[in-house]
């Protein structure tokens, strides 16, 4: 069994890249995936896709066809145009029924597999040390923080690690989303400085040739 430890800190991390990243896109992200497996939601879309085609290919023709000079044919389109598009609407209602059900699914999972845990672990395990402070290091209060609210004294309990844990990974994401930022702010203020600097001289090409001109 992995360490407690080791535990706390994989969801907390989770915790905090689905906070950053946002549940949407971690949604949209296995929707994806699943639709790239071999499943029959797969094959419902891909016909979906199918059927999209067809009905564009249709309307084009649809279109491009009068209905005073050519009735029979654009009738005959019209039908057809109206038939895909009834069952592509029909196909998509599917689809979005499945898409919200399987959003429902994935949300359930990650909350009881993230804050589910965050809240039963602490309390299944709040009389067990994480680890030991060094003896004697530390005045009462601090131990007796440390072991908040049920660990033996001097130790460190379950639920201050995971304080510990949460405050370190989100100054670390925020730490990392500012050098990113900071980063890509200098490349694009980089880049316009070089447009700026092409524009100059083609401004200046210009105006001496007008000068020879006069």
């Amino acid at each position: 069994m992995p360490s407690l430890l080791v535990v706390i800190f994989v969801i907390e991390l989770f915790v905090q890249l689905v906070n950053t990243i946002g549940a949407a896109t971690i949604n949209n992200l296995f929707w994806r995936i699943a639709l790239s497996l071999p499943i029959p939601l797969s094959a419902k879309f891909a016909a979906q896709r199918k059927k999209q085609k067809e009905y564009l290919a249709v309307r084009r023709e649809l279109n491009a066809t009068s209905s005073q000079d050519e009735f029979a044919k654009w009738a005959r389109l019209r039908r057809q145009h109206d038939k895909l598009l009834e069952d592509l609407e029909k196909r998509k209602k599917d689809l979005d029924a499945a898409k919200t059900k399987f959003d429902r699914t994935l949300t359930t999972v990650r909350v009881v597999a993230t804050r589910g845990l965050q809240w039963f672990l602490p309390f299944w395990y709040s009389r067990e040390p994480m680890f030991w402070l060094p003896y004697g290091w530390f005045p009462y209060y601090v131990e007796w923080f440390a072991s908040f609210p049920r660990a033996p004294l001097g130790s460190v309990s379950i639920v201050v690690w995971q304080w510990a844990c949460t405050g370190v990974i989100k100054l670390v994401i925020e730490t990392v989303m500012a050098i990113v930022g900071l980063v890509v702010a200098t490349r694009q203020k980089q880049q316009e400085q070089q447009k700026v600097k092409q524009a100059v001289p083609a401004a200046g090409a210009g105006d001496t040739k007008a000068e020879e001109v006069k």
